[in-house]
């Protein structure tokens, strides 16, 4: 988003590799004193780059609260399954800063990124540019000059002034559920949240709208009349749902019968929904949408860990991970955890200050046994472990606190061998873990 300074969870790379991190570090010394929420800045670097995100294969934009990954996951999965070389930018990142974009599938090479990376700084000069306009265009540069035939893009913040939102005329639009999430930056009702969402609308571009609540919806359908887009919404020209273990989806061209997706819990049949339905509506047949159910991968949303030194430490329990942290993540995996054979839950449970804790752990009070608070290392707007666990004590939760990940899994898996632990809370301790666990 163009303006204020990024929440913690979109935080520049600690670990990336020497060029491309000093390149990094340079980028957020630009960031502006003055906020002011517009597209001035990104615009005028795109213009010193000789415009990059005019240069793009189609685009498929992607906007939303929740799902925007696992969904963009999804539809890169079956583009690539129908034999299309696909471009994604995502964030925020889980190891490292190259995760982020990925050129014809695979993750951006090292010399690459520092080669966009340099170019940006070099043409931004001094002038204020914030973190996220900066590698935005570095992205859009990179994919700009290597060859594909689709272009995924993950708004950051929002949609309406998020630096993603500078291509002027997508193929298409995707907006997934939204709900209360950031509200310092795009307000504090459903319907201001949703009106900056469907600012990625644009003039005769279909959106492919996931399953809303009334208010947020309302917003959508007025946006859209008043630009002139045309919606495919879920409830109304669409519907997906489990059916005898299938996942059935129908819209104004039929129905398919899927296997159910690959990606764990109950939310993700509206995901799967929403990339197959833009599969349709793009012209892809039966096999895009089978690879996009079958094929996708999406660390750290209920990912099961099946391997690496915390998966030995947890010994006979299973481990899995979750980096949601607003309260409609708390109320998906605690339907995640419910519709997982059943076995006793145990969570470890790391939060940022900016997040609504009450609000995440509401929901896991009624499927955990426990929760083990931690502090996220290397952060300082993490919340002490004490605190988290005093937040968990207050919805109900049995809470303890441990010196870190480790120490947690271990003690778990001693009192309680076999049960499930989950780790959760946030992206940045996901991302720890990732690293932690090799």
């Amino acid at each position: 988003m163009s303006g204020p300074s990024l929440p913690a969870e979109a935080a520049p790379d600690r670990i990336a590799a020497p060029v491309s991190d000093a390149l990094l570090e340079r980028m957020m010394t630009l960031h502006p004193k003055v906020i002011d929420l517009s597209l001035d800045r990104m615009h005028r670097l795109l213009a010193a780059l000789d415009h990059p995100e005019r240069r793009l294969p189609p685009v498929i934009h992607i906007a939303g609260t929740n799902g925007k990954g696992s969904t963009l996951a999804m539809l890169r999965a079956g583009l690539e399954g129908a034999g299309t070389r696909v471009h994604a930018y995502t964030s925020p990142h889980l190891a490292r800063f190259h995760e982020r974009i990925r050129l014809a599938g695979e993750i951006i090479p090292e010399p690459a990124l520092a080669g966009v990376l340099d170019r940006c700084v070099a043409a931004n000069g001094p002038d204020p540019i914030t973190y996220f306009e900066a590698t935005t265009a570095a992205a859009l540069l990179a994919m700009a000059e290597a060859p594909a035939d689709w272009a995924l893009l993950e708004v950051g913040l929002g949609g309406r002034l998020d630096a993603t939102n500078v291509v002027e005329r997508p193929a298409l639009t995707i907006i997934t559920p939204v709900d209360l999430d950031h509200q310092s930056y795009l307000g504090d009702t459903l319907g201001a949240i949703a009106g900056e969402k469907a600012g990625i609308l644009k003039r005769g571009v279909t959106c492919i709208v996931g399953p809303q609540k009334d208010e947020a919806l309302r917003v959508i359908e007025d946006r859209a009349a008043r630009v002139g887009a045309p919606l495919l919404v879920h409830g109304q020209h669409w519907h997906a749902a489990e059916e005898r273990g299938r996942l059935i989806v129908q819209d104004e061209t039929g129905l398919v019968d899927l296997p159910l997706p690959r990606l764990v819990g109950p939310h993700q049949v509206g995901n799967a929904g929403m990339a197959v339905v833009a599969l349709r509506a793009l012209g892809f047949g039966a096999e895009a949408s089978e690879a996009a159910v079958t094929r996708a991968e999406w660390p750290a949303r209920m990912e099961r860990l099946t391997a690496g030194p915390l998966v030995d430490l947890a010994g006979s329990c299973e481990l899995w991970l979750d980096g949601g942290h607003n309260p409609a993540a708390g109320e998906v995996v605690a339907a995640s955890l419910r519709a997982l054979p059943p076995r006793p839950v145990h969570l470890i449970c790391g939060m940022l200050n900016t997040k609504d804790i009450a609000g995440y752990l509401r929901p896991l009070a009624g499927v955990a046994e426990s929760l083990t608070g931690v502090s996220i290392p290397g952060e300082s707007a993490t919340i002490p472990a004490e605190e988290t666990a005093e937040r968990a004590r207050a919805v109900g939760l049995t809470a303890d606190i441990a010196d870190g990940v480790e120490a947690a899994v271990a003690a778990i898996a001693r009192a309680h061998p076999g049960a499930r632990i989950l780790i959760c809370g946030s992206l940045y301790l996901a991302g720890h873990v990732k690293r932690v666990n090799g």
